[in-house]
């Protein structure tokens, strides 16, 4: 059984259940044992609860919360990417709020729930096999809450055991532990989920294994250290930092380093998992393997480590990606598509094959400070031309053309046309707006065609049509339409893979000096073999940070990258993020194509404030807690 595609089913059932069944009785805090786990079902409906309230940052984690997809889920298509460098939204422009990104109530029933389990195992007539499993879980569900809540606020209350009410409220109070003292207790629970886990369950299930604990551990460990080693980088004050709740000494970083690099190790040294399709011929080659592992990860088990799976089309079954996310061409009815729009801060960072070891930029004219030009076209300016409209990404990093369908080329057995305007003959700029030319006896569109079912770029029209110069490819499916309605779309998500604990492994010995610099060499010019480079590249942080923005891009790391290194206020300080317009120039013959960078357009400048590193602790009136600083 595929464990967690199951979870929402199984969540279906219990709320189905008859007023007869136990269940529905009595609270769940007062049920016995041996009530509940009488039967191997009892087991799965209570095991499918905490693992559906896993924080899992997959395709239903929005800004707004977890598994934002029962009823009609109309967030207008945002995601974390868009509050990052790597995108923005189609029409909107928000950026990050004070209530974005909370997880305080839902933690904690997290927790409360967990801890009714680990109360009770004791008591259950079970194997010693299935007891150890049942506490490794347990473990493992408990250190993913609190790694959610360390990375969101800081030090937080350890609740280790179900709290009763006995007339006192004072008494169920607790106040928080200390920064540190909370990342420990997140990497004790992964080693004990690690000491009582095994390598995989009978039958296949998606459930925590001593793999998937390490993988929690190297990924809270490596965040853990950056906090220590970069606090200074924004520095705050306040009673919460005087009482260290939040805040790790700089000292602390080398212990959580050294945790990271362990972890990742453990894995690494297992033999068990490998990247997906580790050596392609060509690059060519690498874009459709890289491709493909996000398309459908099941067919990566030895690279995927842990899989949120999805198990129907429905409501709190299915997801949004496949309609939100399309380009406009292959909306297949959906009115609102195409909303993922990736900058041109991500399509610089990508290196090429001509030049490894460096980012790329995009280089619109021989000009060396067009890199910062972004006030638009200039009839007096030399561009570089290109006899497509895609050719100006030739020679780019494989990932590159797997993460974003680039102008030009073909999805869903169609062109996908993305195109700014054109320069007629006599060198004026019909640019994102403007009626139809006719020159030589061709007629030409500012669009790139006559309707707006045929392109999908710069037409505000709807709100349909990327902005920045390139469509959205990662996790889509080429071959599938998804129906035009809520929660249509079944791809499953890889939370942990083999690439991301290499690159945990690398930047922990590139960050701490500490280690073996060689496996850790090793360990970076293996994902760059995948993604089709033959040149080995040394181990320094920069490689490493860069690798991490294109091998992970949209996988939700990039924004706790940010925030764990203390760069978002350096990255975020009176933004602007950036567009590439592929331009038709009609003034020579035959047309070629042109590219300006731009300011996004219809956006605002974007400002990250030092508080925003922690998020504000709600229901302060009422449980007593020290608020984090400058709420």
């Amino acid at each position: 059984m595929n464990y967690l595609k199951k979870t929402l089913t199984l969540l279906l059932v219990l709320v189905a259940m008859s007023c007869g069944d136990v269940l529905d009785k009595q609270p769940l805090d007062k049920l016995q044992g041996e009530n509940l786990f009488s039967n191997p079902e009892g087991v799965k409906l209570y095991m499918a609860n905490l693992y559906y309230q896993l924080p899992i940052e997959d395709f239903t984690f929005f800004r707004q919360g977890f598994n934002w997809n029962t009823g009609d889920p109309n967030n207008g298509g945002f995601a974390p990417a868009m509050s990052t460098d790597e995108a923005v939204h189609t029409e909107f422009g928000d950026f990050i709020g004070d209530g974005d990104f909370q997880w305080w109530d839902q933690g904690y029933r997290l927790i409360r729930d967990v801890n009714i389990l680990i109360d009770i195992i004791p008591t259950l007539d079970v194997t010693d096999d299935e007891r150890k499993a049942l506490i490794g879980e347990s473990a493992f569900i408990r250190a993913y809450a609190y790694f959610a809540l360390a990375k969101r606020y800081g030090g937080v209350p350890l609740i280790t055991s179900v709290q009763k009410y006995e007339g006192d409220v004072e008494a169920l109070k607790v106040p928080r532990s200390t920064e540190k003292e909370t990342w420990d207790f997140v990497l004790k629970e992964c080693d004990t989920a690690v000491g009582n886990l095994g390598d995989s369950w009978p039958g296949g299930e998606r459930r925590a294994t001593k793999w998937v604990a390490y993988a929690l551990k190297s990924r809270a460990a490596l965040h853990a250290a950056s906090l220590a080693k970069y606090a200074d980088r924004a520095p705050i004050s306040g009673t919460a930092v005087d009482q260290k709740l939040v805040g790790l000494e700089k000292a602390a970083a080398a212990e959580f380093y050294k945790a990271a690099i362990d972890a990742s190790e453990a894995i690494i040294n297992s033999g068990k998992f490998n990247l997906y399709k580790p050596a392609p011929a060509t690059p060519e080659e690498a874009a459709n393997n890289y491709r493909l592992l996000f398309e459908d990860p099941n067919n990566a088990p030895e690279e995927v480590i842990f899989i949120k799976g999805y198990a129907r089309p429905g409501s709190g079954t299915g997801h949004n990606y496949g309609i939100w996310y399309q380009p406009n061409q292959t909306a297949n009815g959906w009115p609102h598509p195409g909303r993922m729009n990736p900058t041109l801060e991500l399509m610089d960072v990508y290196e090429s094959y001509d030049k490894p070891g460096e980012s790329a930029p995009l280089a619109t004219s021989a000009v060396a400070n067009d890199l910062t030009d972004y006030t638009g076209f200039n009839a007096a300016k030399q561009y570089k031309r290109f006899d497509t409209e895609n050719d100006i990404f030739k020679g780019k990093d494989a990932r590159m053309w797997a993460t974003m369908i680039l102008p030009g080329t073909s999805w869903k057995g169609q062109k996908i046309v993305i195109q700014a305007g054109f320069i007629k003959p006599d060198g004026s700029a019909q640019i994102m707006g403007g009626d139809p030319f006719t020159h030589g006896g061709t007629t030409y569109y500012t669009y790139g065609a006559s309707d707006r079912t045929k392109y999908s770029g710069f037409d505000t029209w709807g709100g349909n049509n990327t902005r920045t110069g390139v469509s959205f490819k990662k996790f889509l499916n080429e071959g599938l339409n998804i129906a035009p309605g809520w929660n249509q779309c079944v791809t499953d998500f890889a939370d942990f893979r083999y690439a991301e604990i290499l690159l945990n492994y690398a930047e922990a010995i590139a960050e701490s000096g500490t280690g073996d610099k060689v496996k850790g060499a090793k360990a970076l010019n293996d994902i760059r073999r995948r993604a089709g480079h033959k040149t080995e590249i040394q181990l320094t942080i920069n490689n490493v940070i860069r690798e991490r923005r294109v091998e992970l891009a949209f996988e939700h790391k990039r924004f706790w990258d940010l925030i764990r290194r203390r760069e978002y206020h350096t990255v975020f300080n009176n933004t602007m993020r950036h567009a590439l317009l592929p331009i038709l120039d009609l003034r020579v013959t035959p047309a070629k194509y042109i590219f300006v960078r731009i300011n996004v357009p219809r956006s605002n400048p974007s400002t990250f404030d030092y508080r925003q590193y922690y998020r504000s602790i709600p229901g302060i009136g009422a449980n007593g807690l020290v608020q984090n600083p400058q709420y």
